[in-house]
């Protein structure tokens, strides 16, 4: 290509022609729904569905296409509020304690895992998927919508580890019924790995990659099991150790690179 350029320069010259200016690039543009995530406010896919609820205008105008192109010189607001891309990535992992909802805001006012890492940033954090309020364990919260996007994809295959405590010994034909597929309302569903964790047979290691909303207790549930505790004890290869209870900490930038180029199983 070094050559291609170098015979081109001396034909120029030759001729006494100059090369005709470029004309003038026009600016990246991006989908919508992406510049959304680029501004911390939720994952790309939640970015579509805002947009489609008519909560984000561009230059004054209501958009509801979320593949819209911006180039982001645009005045682009959310719920009425001026939105710019984030120039500052955190990522927080939270030990979530049972009793907290896992949502930015609740109109009923109840507890929400915000209210615990609200000292973390001053500004927009958003959680990473979702525990439900009787489930404790790891949660990640960022303002880095791509990340969030990734993780979120079933694609990805993210790995989840829990501890199960369930109301009655779990029987061997149910453990086994478990690994090959149970049958839910919304199609078929099954766990990557399971173990007794003690002799009662009620307290179990669960290792599951999908993202369904309440999927473990629907698994128990379809079984004739109530989940009595559930504790998320792993999260895309993050750990709880060190972080009790309540407590968050920030992600090292080694974990960080871990994610970004995490491939699932």
């Amino acid at each position: 290509m070094a050559r291609k350029h170098s015979h081109t320069s001396e034909t120029n010259r030759s001729t006494g022609h100059s090369q005709q200016p470029k004309a003038a690039e026009q600016p990246d543009t991006m989908p919508l729904n992406k510049y959304v995530a680029h501004c911390g406010i939720c994952s790309r896919r939640k970015a579509a569905e805002l947009i489609k609820q008519g909560l984000v205008q561009v230059n004054g105008k209501t958009i509801l296409e979320p593949g819209f192109q911006v180039t982001g010189n645009e005045h682009i607001t959310y719920n009425k509020k001026p939105i710019r891309p984030v120039r500052q990535k955190v990522y927080v992992l939270l030990n979530k304690p049972k009793g907290y909802l896992t949502t930015t805001h609740d109109p009923k006012n109840r507890k929400t895992v915000m209210e615990l890492v609200k000292s973390a940033f001053n500004g927009r954090l958003f959680p990473v998927g979702r525990l439900d309020r009787n489930t404790s364990g790891l949660l990640l919260l960022t303002n880095d919508g791509e990340l969030a996007q990734k993780l979120s994809h079933p694609s990805f295959e993210v790995k989840k580890v829990y501890e199960v405590h369930i109301n009655k010994p779990l029987t061997e034909a149910h453990f086994q019924q478990m690994l090959e597929g149970v049958m839910l309302e919304d199609g078929p569903a099954k766990v990557d790995a399971l173990a007794y964790l003690d002799g009662t047979r009620k307290v179990l290691g669960l290792e599951i990659h999908s993202g369904k909303n309440r999927i473990v207790r629907r698994l128990f549930a379809a079984l004739g099991y109530e989940v009595e505790k559930l504790d998320r004890v792993m999260y895309a290869g993050l750990t709880k150790k060190n972080l009790p209870r309540g407590k968050w900490r920030y992600l090292s930038e080694k974990e960080v690179i871990w994610l970004k180029h995490f491939r699932g199983a």
